[in-house]
């Protein structure tokens, strides 16, 4: 995923469904290596735009993704 400057921000990991399956919001990796130290937080799908086969997040940096609350997947009872 990358802002409106073309700098690459972070990756689109997984998206959330909603029960009527519309697509609301994407999960969006930013940070670490290898998958050591990454922040997952989510975006609101509207907020995304596609150019040139390129998802885009006007106005968002490194930063201010990162500054987002993390998300973290519901865990499940059956474990």
């Amino acid at each position: 995923m990358y802002n409106d400057k073309n700098e690459k921000i972070g990756s689109i990991d997984d998206v959330i469904i909603t029960l009527d399956k519309k697509l609301s919001y994407a999960v969006v990796g930013t940070g670490g290596f290898v998958g050591l130290g990454k922040h997952d937080v989510v975006v609101p799908i509207k907020q995304l735009q596609e150019q040139d086969g390129k998802f885009v997040l006007p106005g968002a940096t490194k930063e201010t993704l990162k500054a987002l609350p993390a998300f973290e997947y519901a865990k499940s009872a059956n474990k």
